[in-house]
């Protein structure tokens, strides 16, 4: 799928109601962990934006992800959407989403517009309240990773997502339970949590056209 026609299927249906809880559980982990899902924001969360961006490129329109770096904490060595935590001098959560980005893969502001943004997701594990914003460049970015806070920047074309190959699902020990995690598996890496729940929402408005 080319980046325009992907825009504009994205255009038209963020002004529509998003599907959120249904589409966002088809990738969550299972037993479900219910808190996540619950419309009552914490008074403790922490709130959050990330960035979902989309650019051209001959495979189509892609989307890039990090790989967090080994470190101690919750979210080591996953791959995720660019992002963090809201400051004091953010305008908004766009603006989170937009300067997280420049830190952290040298995205430019002034290159991306922004489309709209999908439905809130809490991370139980890191107590975040956090909302993707969706937007896209005309121009190929020139991808400049933190070291501290990036491992790699992964380029994925969207079609990788849309082919029911790439979801897999499997059981996993993690901290002395087990779960039934769905994940994508895309060039050998494993996409699962709260960025597969928010990919899952966005294939939805792509299906739904």
């Amino acid at each position: 799928m080319d980046l325009a026609s992907l825009v504009s299927i994205l255009e038209d249906q963020l002004r529509l109601p998003l599907p959120g809880l249904e589409a966002q559980m088809k990738m969550a982990p299972r037993p479900l962990d219910l808190d996540r899902f619950q419309v009552k924001e914490r008074p403790n969360a922490r709130k959050g934006g990330v960035l979902v961006l989309f650019y051209p490129d001959s495979a189509g329109a892609m989307l890039p992800l990090i790989l967090r770096p080994e470190y101690d904490g919750t979210h080591s060595g996953q791959v995720s959407f660019p992002g963090g935590k809201q400051d004091e001098a953010d305008a908004d959560l766009i603006g989170t989403a937009l300067r997280e980005a420049h830190e952290e893969i040298g995205i430019h502001a002034a290159d991306v517009q922004v489309i709209g943004k999908l439905s809130r997701l809490y991370i139980p594990p890191s107590n975040f309240s956090v909302e993707p914003v969706v937007a896209f460049t005309d121009k190929i970015p020139l991808f400049k990773p933190d070291a501290r806070e990036v491992a790699k920047v992964l380029q994925i074309p969207f079609e990788a997502f849309l082919d029911e190959k790439s979801r897999r699902e499997e059981v996993w020990k993690r901290e002395g339970y087990s779960m039934i995690a769905p994940f994508f598996h895309i060039e050998d890496y494993v996409i699962w949590g709260a960025t597969a729940m928010m990919i899952s929402e966005l294939i939805e408005l792509v299906k739904r056209k």
